[in-house]
């Protein structure tokens, strides 16, 4: 996942493959539903030794963290790539690994390795002298031989500029985003309940404290999207500071991807048949069973597909998205398009819960608004980022794009 992200002679990226049968598998299983009425079971896997359920939901999930991860690595390693032949002339990409002063013997166990030339050597090591396949008592001696090459800068060797893109970021910097995402989206929810958690005995966030095991268990809970983005973006902060890499245009390529994960994610909800909106007629409406629907509409079957709809509008964000990182990002500042990402998102939102059921709406003194609280926290959240972008604009900085 960390090679040359597209397809010598096809010009696509092999992500875009993925993308496509994944799309394909969603809309002939939509389908299938439309014409029988049935939706698969919850449960994909039943682990007889632990009575243990695998869910549809969770795999849904996982699926699109790691599309989404695949296309930020990709687009992570355009950009060390381009940097590095910006950096690098290309007659030292071309020497052979004796320009670099190596024995003959370390020569034959680079080659072993894959590492054919100087170009792909210095290009690895600079991601991290790891990267190379060495011992790690061979890497200091690799450092000196490379320091005693005069025409082989210092900064290459110690920190090279496409260090910041290694694509390897990529997934070990996810580690850190999903835990602190899925805390954050946790205590979205329990702040925030939704209405039918009241079958559960959960009306507040007292009732939550009157029965600590429903803190944790979120395979009969829930999980707020406002909050996973906050949690996620806390964790990237905190990987990027520990990795020295930049933050802002880091969450800049992550959103592309947080953008397809929502997108695939959200057809976990279909399986669960939950995130529907209101009853309605129109060819491609979902039918609910029984024992899923709201009390208040157990005589209706059929329902907007409010999932659907958000799945179709985070893949639009995510076409844009990516149009826009590889083709304008050199024209925007660093966060704009986080910012960008969490205005779509809001809009996207807003008129959701047009549709959606079961939103917890806002209350002011004892009343209340009739304005669900995803729809109100959206406002914020459009607003702040326009007005950070204007702002920003405003002062017009220098320009700081991270290649």
């Amino acid at each position: 996942m960390t090679a040359s992200t597209e397809r010598k002679g096809l010009g696509i990226a092999p992500y875009w493959v993925a993308i496509a049968l994944v799309a394909l598998f969603a809309i002939a299983l939509f389908l299938y539903h439309l014409t029988s009425g049935t939706t698969p079971s919850r449960v994909a896997l039943h682990i007889e030794a632990l009575d243990f359920d695998i869910y549809w939901y969770g795999i849904w999930i996982i699926g699109g963290v790691v599309l989404g991860c695949w296309v930020v690595a990709s687009l992570a390693s355009e950009r060390a790539r381009a940097i590095y032949n910006q950096t690098v002339p290309l007659e030292i990409q071309q020497q052979s690994l004796s320009f670099l002063g190596f024995s003959e013997e370390m020569q034959q166990e680079l080659v072993k390795k894959g590492i054919k030339d100087s170009g792909e050597f210095l290009y690895l090591w600079g991601f991290d002298p790891r990267n190379v396949g060495l011992k790690k008592g061979e890497i200091s001696f690799v450092q000196e031989s490379l320091a005693a090459v005069t025409d082989v800068k210092e900064a290459w060797v110690e920190d090279a500029p496409w260090r910041i893109w290694n694509p390897e970021h990529v997934w070990n910097g996810i580690i850190w985003a999903l835990i602190f995402g899925v805390v954050g989206a946790r205590l979205y929810h329990i702040l925030t309940p939704s209405p039918s958690m009241a079958a559960r005995g959960i009306n507040s966030v007292l009732d939550y404290l009157r029965s600590p095991y429903q803190l944790l268990n979120i395979r009969s809970g829930g999980l707020g999207i406002y909050g996973g983005i906050a949690g996620g973006a806390l964790g990237l902060f905190i990987y990027a500071r520990r990795a020295r890499i930049p933050f802002l245009p880091w969450a800049d390529l992550a959103v592309v991807g947080l953008a397809l994960g929502q997108a695939v994610g959200r057809w976990g909800n279909f399986f669960n048949q939950e995130l529907y909106g209101g009853p309605t007629d129109v060819p491609w409406a979902v039918h609910i069973d029984p024992q899923y629907r709201l009390p208040a509409y157990a005589d209706v079957e059929r329902f907007h597909p409010a999932f659907l709809y958000e799945s179709l509008w985070s893949f639009l964000a995510f076409l844009l998205l990516h149009y826009l990182t590889k083709h304008y990002a050199k024209k925007m500042l660093p966060g704009e398009m986080t910012a960008l990402y969490l205005i779509l998102y809001a809009i996207g939102r807003s008129l959701l819960e047009l549709v959606r059921l079961d939103s917890r709406t806002v209350s002011l003194g004892g009343i209340d608004t009739g304005l669900a609280v995803a729809t109100f926290v959206s406002i914020i959240v459009a607003v702040m980022a326009a007005l950070a972008v204007i702002i920003r604009r405003a002062r017009r900085p220098e320009p700081v794009f991270q290649e």
